[in-house]
């Protein structure tokens, strides 16, 4: 089985292809770094391709409408940060069968991509018809999913980091390594760079140093923890 990851940030790349070595020894893996990489690699091999909303080249959906135009056999997967009904729905209605936030947790990626290989569809509970979902963005931000002011809110970053990511900034706030990370939360070393790969994005940091810094910035992970709480609340 061939599946493609198409997505800018090779972070993320690594950590989900690592994830999807779970589904099967044989499993072949390639990537696309852009949109003119993902309509290069694609062809009749590939059973499912999970692809990034906001890579470069990207406009809207048109790539997952082109996709699915050029390979209607293909199964297709959206990756997003956004998890706004409007993209939520134009990705759908371009073609793909699932949608899978990247605030998610890498089990949620697995079992997604398992029930679409299976032939069924996969959204998120909160993103099913009638769910509670994000508000919307301006329209001036729907054409990037990933547009999001230079300083994130507490509110934004409430709605991009799960407590499990939260922990995982924790333990890089305090300068372990993804092995001491995986070791103290119980995960492997390939979840631990999902989570890194959501950390970064939510917090616009390019390495973890930035990250520690911009978690700081905002009053420390405990601080972040609390916010996220109390929103629960």
């Amino acid at each position: 089985m061939k599946i493609l990851i198409a997505d800018d940030h090779r972070l993320i790349v690594e950590a989900v292809a690592d994830k999807l070595k779970e589904l099967t020894p044989d499993l072949a893996v390639c990537t696309a770094f852009s949109v003119d990489e993902l309509h290069h690699a694609l062809d009749a091999s590939v059973a499912l391709a999970l692809i990034d909303l906001g890579m470069p080249g990207a406009r809207g959906v048109e790539h997952i409408s082109e996709a699915h135009r050029c390979w209607p056999g293909l199964k297709i997967i959206v990756l997003s940060g956004a998890q706004d009904e409007a993209v939520v729905r134009a990705a759908m209605d371009a073609g793909a069968q699932g949608f899978i936030p990247k605030a998610h947790s890498p089990e949620a990626m697995l079992m997604a991509v398992q029930k679409v290989l299976a032939g069924s569809t996969y959204l998120p509970s909160q993103l099913l018809p009638g769910a509670t979902l994000a508000p919307e963005r301006a329209p001036s931000e729907a054409l990037d999913p990933y547009a999001i002011k230079l300083s994130p809110s507490m509110a934004q970053l409430r709605r991009m980091l799960t407590e499990r990511q939260l922990d995982v900034l924790s333990h890089l706030s305090a300068g372990q390594p993804n092995k001491e990370i995986a070791r103290g939360l119980g995960i492997s070393e390939g979840t631990v760079k999902i989570h890194l790969a959501a950390i970064f994005r939510a917090l616009q940091a390019r390495n973890r140093t930035e990250a520690v810094i911009a978690a700081r910035a905002l009053g420390g992970v405990e601080h972040l923890k609390e916010n996220q709480r109390l929103a629960q609340v």
